[in-house]
C-alpha cells in the first residue's frame, strides 16, 4: 500500500539485546558487543521453558548446578563437556540474576552462582571451539553480568503502597543494593538509620 509505514517484528532476542545494550552502556568498561549479543540470545532461549526446565526423577524443575557440573565432569567427550558447561554457565547467570531471593531462602547465595557460572565460562574461555572471548568476559565479570541481567529483566510495573512496603521489608532483611536501587527508583530514599525519607 503506497504511503503506509513499514512494520517491523522484533524478536525476544532483539528486545533483550537492546535492553542489554542500553543498560550495559552505563557500565565501565562497557561489555563487548558480542557478549551482549550472546546474553540476549541466552535470555530469549530461556524464554522457552523447555530450554530451562527438565524432568528429573519425575518432577519438572531446573537441574541443580552441582548436577550439571557432575554431568560435565562425567562427559565422554570434549564437545559434550563444553555443551553441558555452557548450559551450566547460562543457567547460573539466569537464575542467579532473576531468582536470588528464592535461592537465598534455601541457603544458596550469590557466591555459589558466581563460582559455578564463572568457573564454567572460564573453562569454555580456554576450551570452546567458538566464542572464547565472550566466555572469557563472562567469566571475568560474572558478578557484573548478574547485576546487568537482573536490571534488564526487572519488572516495570506500577507499585502500590503494599508492594513498596514489601520491597522495603525485604531490603531491611538483607540490605541488598539492588533492592535499595529499586526503592530509590520509586523515589524512596533509605537513610543509614533505616528510616524512609
Amino acid at each position: 500500500m503506497p504511503g503506509s509505514q513499514p512494520t517491523f517484528e522484533r524478536t525476544l532476542a532483539d528486545y533483550f539485546r537492546e535492553r542489554l545494550h542500553d543498560e550495559g552502556a552505563e557500565l565501565n568498561p562497557i561489555p563487548q558487543e558480542d557478549t551482549l549479543w550472546y546474553m540476549g540470545n541466552m535470555l530469549a532461549r530461556f524464554g522457552d521453558s523447555d530450554q530451562l526446565f527438565c524432568y528429573d526423577e519425575g518432577e519438572l524443575g531446573i537441574r541443580p548446578l552441582a548436577m550439571l557440573y557432575k554431568d560435565a565432569h562425567e562427559a565422554n567427550d570434549h564437545r559434550e563437556r563444553c555443551l553441558i558447561l555452557r548450559q551450566l554457565g547460562d543457567v547460573a547467570l539466569f537464575v542467579g540474576a532473576l531468582f536470588p531471593e528464592s535461592y537465598a531462602r534455601r541457603g544458596i547465595l550469590k557466591d555459589y552462582f558466581v563460582g559455578m557460572g564463572g568457573g564454567a565460562y572460564g573453562y569454555l574461555s580456554e576450551n570452546a571451539h567458538q566464542n572464547r572471548h565472550v566466555f572469557s568476559e563472562l567469566a571475568s565479570t560474572f558478578t557484573r553480568m548478574l547485576e546487568l541481567v537482573a536490571r534488564v529483566c526487572s519488572k516495570e510495573t506500577q507499585f502500590d503502597a503494599g508492594d513498596i512496603l514489601s520491597l522495603y521489608q525485604r531490603w531491611r532483611r538483607n540490605q541488598d543494593p539492588r533492592l535499595e536501587e529499586q526503592l530509590r527508583a520509586l523515589g524512596i530514599v533509605v537513610a543509614g538509620d533505616d528510616r524512609i525519607h
